[in-house]
């Protein structure tokens, strides 16, 4: 489901295409006429939008709102343009702008979580697709990405209860029947858990697809052997399917198999080369390896790729803690913890990194503070899934 089929016939009320006008020329025109230039830079825009011509794209919509300021559709296209760029600031900068114009178009709202979807910000994203599910209940695009945002925050009984209104139209599709199965059990949906579950073992057709999603399943279950053989099942039948060694690998790191993980990552580099969780997986391994150098090669890789990837900033200061460089340590902490404050691995390492710098008081509150989001997460029953970036790509 990609924003780049997302359409705006809600918002055609600024029709149709002519040359772009200046300035002064704007200032000396009678109101119709400026209404009129401005309906045609709007179709001119929506038009090379659709052809994928970007800078024609994002030139017209400009004028548009250089004519009036107040046009939401102009700012919700080429909030659109930036998307498809990947320009996230930007984007995101004119959408919220268009919902100030235009609040009542759930349209936009969708696309402002998408905004934040496609940059792995599931909490951002989440009100904006729970807005247009309060406008629209049935906009299923909403409902499975609000349910995939769920999943990821490890909100369980959210992810359940969104996604399960989806069954009649998704449960043919082998990563649904994954996420909600897997989001049941863990909310302690039994019922939800083994009809999800088998559907999925139903549906086994014996392809590739469907061996990737039965090895997750049990993969998210710490049946190793079990995953393991669903991997290479699904290996032996696509060696180029995306992500299906980027889960082997994951496999053997949890076995502790670490120049076999090592491998599969690296395979699923060369099939998804700008995959950032790759490289950081293969940091986590060179580190467990003892191989500080290559551990940290791949974990800037993985930031160049990512620079959200908290477990990157914290690789890179465990390596320089390990190699006694404090304050370059502790600058990574700082770094994550503006990404992520939440997690108690951050607080962990930076009282440990204040402790072995001999700045005991502010340790002692580090060390206290992960404890009391550590005893949290417990008390909320929160398990931890596997990285699961073939959702990502699925849902978009």
């Amino acid at each position: 489901m990609s924003s780049a089929r997302i359409t705006w016939g809600c918002i055609v009320w600024l029709l149709l295409a002519a040359a772009p006008i200046t300035a002064g020329a704007w200032q000396a025109a009678p109101e119709a006429a400026k209404a009129s230039d401005a309906a045609q830079l709007f179709q001119r825009g929506q038009e090379a939008l659709n052809r994928g011509e970007l800078d024609e794209a994002e030139r017209s919509f400009r004028a548009v709102i250089a004519l009036d300021p107040g046009a939401g559709g102009a700012h919700a296209n080429l909030g659109v343009v930036y998307m498809r760029r990947r320009q996230w600031t930007k984007a995101l900068e004119m959408l919220h702008k268009a919902e100030q114009l235009m609040p009542q178009v759930a349209g936009i709202r969708l696309n402002v979580g998408l905004a934040y979807y496609r940059q792995n910000e599931f909490l951002q994203a989440i009100p904006a697709f729970e807005s247009v599910l309060r406008d629209q209940p049935d906009a299923a695009q909403a409902r499975y990405l609000l349910g995939l945002c769920y999943f990821f925050a490890e909100r369980w009984a959210d992810a359940a209860t969104t996604l399960e209104p989806l069954w009649a139209q998704e449960s043919e599709k082998l990563p649904y029947l994954y996420v909600l199965s897997n989001a049941a059990h863990r909310a302690g949906r039994t019922e939800l858990d083994d009809r999800a579950t088998a559907r999925l073992i139903k549906l086994g057709d014996g392809s590739p697809e469907y061996h990737l999603f039965v090895g997750k399943y049990h993969l998210n279950l710490d049946q190793y052997d079990l995953a393991l053989a669903d991997f290479r099942a699904a290996a032996a039948g696509n060696a180029q399917l995306p992500f299906v060694h980027f889960n082997l690998g994951l496999t053997y790191r949890k076995k502790q198999e670490y120049e076999r993980a090592r491998d599969e990552f690296l395979k699923d580099a060369a099939v998804e080369p700008d995959l950032g969780l790759n490289y950081d997986e293969l940091g986590d391994v060179y580190w467990l390896m003892q191989d500080d150098r290559d551990a940290e090669k791949s974990y800037r890789e993985a930031l160049r790729r990512d620079a959200r990837l908290v477990n990157s900033m914290l690789g890179l200061a465990k390596i320089y803690q390990r190699q006694q460089k404090y304050a370059a340590a502790l600058a990574e902490v700082d770094v994550a913890e503006k990404v992520d404050s939440a997690r108690p691995d951050v607080h962990y390492l930076r009282g440990r990194v204040l402790l072995q710098m001999g700045r005991k008081e502010e340790a002692r509150k580090e060390l206290t503070e992960a404890k009391g989001i550590e005893n949290k997460r417990q008390k909320q029953a929160r398990t931890e899934a596997v990285p699961s970036p073939e959702l990502l790509q699925d849902a978009q």
